[in-house]
């Protein structure tokens, strides 16, 4: 009975770029074009919504009367600002699933392979 590990099958091996290939790969105009798609995506969709998370708390604690008007029923529009930002998150995460999809994920899997692959 052999205790060693199996080895991994030819699928599964990779090989390991040097630390002069992470270099030149972060230097090189393919991984600046990946990381300008991240940040021209995600850094104006954070500030948009941390401003729109300020304002909710800033309304909550300046204007009073503006956020308890009620609206229909017990519903005011501090409760819809509330569940208004549960919404915004969510949306925010769906619509950057779909961008990383699309835009983020087959550029940095294309880098990848190459990097690992030696090609």
């Amino acid at each position: 009975m052999s205790t060693e590990a199996p080895s991994p099958s030819k699928d599964t091996e990779h090989r390991l770029p040097s630390t002069e290939e992470f270099v030149e790969v972060q230097n090189s105009a393919e991984f600046g074009e990946l990381r300008r798609s991240y940040r021209s995506f995600a850094f104006p969709l954070t500030v948009g919504f941390i401003t729109w998370y300020l304002l909710y708390v800033l309304l909550s604690n300046y204007a009073g009367g503006f956020m308890g008007t009620k609206l229909f029923g017990n519903i005011n529009v501090a409760f819809v600002f509330g569940i208004a930002q549960f919404v915004t998150t969510f949306l925010i995460a769906w619509w950057y699933s779909r961008h990383a999809a699309a835009k983020l994920d087959p550029k940095a899997e294309a880098i990848k392979s190459r990097m690992e692959g030696g090609a």
